[in-house]
Parts: structure tokens; C-alpha cells; sequence
């Protein structure tokens, strides 16, 4: 089911959304400032293009750095990044057969909203750990 579900929102939307991430991660990667940021929009494309059965976790905290870029992020790219896959799956869920594709959408909007420290993982080696 994973695999049919990758096929048709690569076919559907994922094509795209993961070329207009790639794109802009190839504009941000121009300058040295841009190039932390184009690294955490190539993260989101590779999400993009393949997102069922893939889930985001905390990776190890860089510290000061890392929050730093995360805010950055914030208020250039991430709220309208947010918005929009917040939308978008809204807008899926409203039909049963989109519920699946906006629940990816969702969990897109998560990442674009703070890349940073993030990894993508394979859903079945998600390890939930409290400190």
C-alpha cells in the first residue's frame, strides 16, 4: 500500500513539489549565507518526492546554531511554507480518498516549519524518547 500511495503523489503533486523545493534549494546554495538553507530545502524535497512511509524525528541538538538558523527559517521561508502544505491538507482531507495524501501534506508542514535538527527516518524505526 506504501508503494502505491508514493507512486501517485509522485505522479500527483510530489514531481513538482519536490522540483520547486530542489529549485529553490539550487538558488539558496548560490550564495555561502544560503547554502545551510539550501541544504534543509533539498531535505524537503527528498521528503516530498517520496513521503509514505517516511517520518521526520529529532536529530542530535547543535545548540545555539541550530535555533538560530531555525528562527531564520521561520520568518523567511517557514510560515508561508506552513500555510500552504496546511492548506493543501486541509483541502485533501475533505475527501476520503485524500485523507492519506493530506496527511502527508501535514506531515510536510511540520518540517517546513522547522527543518532544522530534523532527520527523515523510516516510519518503522520511529523511537519516541523522553527526557
Amino acid at each position: 500500500m506504501r508503494t502505491i500511495g508514493n507512486i501517485l503523489w509522485l505522479v500527483l503533486a510530489g514531481f513538482w513539489l519536490a522540483l520547486g523545493y530542489a529549485f529553490g534549494g539550487l538558488v539558496l546554495c548560490i550564495t555561502i549565507i544560503g547554502i545551510p538553507f539550501g541544504i534543509q530545502a533539498f531535505k524537503l524535497a527528498g521528503l516530498a518526492l517520496w513521503p509514505f512511509g517516511r517520518t521526520t524525528a529529532m536529530g542530535s541538538p547543535d545548540g545555539c546554531l541550530q535555533i538560530g538558523f531555525n528562527i531564520i527559517w521561520l520568518v523567511v521561508f517557514g510560515w508561508g511554507l506552513f500555510v500552504a502544505h496546511i492548506v493543501a491538507g486541509a483541502l485533501l482531507c475533505i475527501t476520503i480518498i485524500g485523507i492519506p495524501f493530506g496527511i502527508q501534506a501535514f506531515k510536510l508542514s511540520v518540517l517546513s516549519l522547522w527543518p532544522f535538527g530534523r532527520v527523515i527516518v523510516p516510519s518503522r524505526d520511529t523511537i519516541v524518547v523522553f527526557r
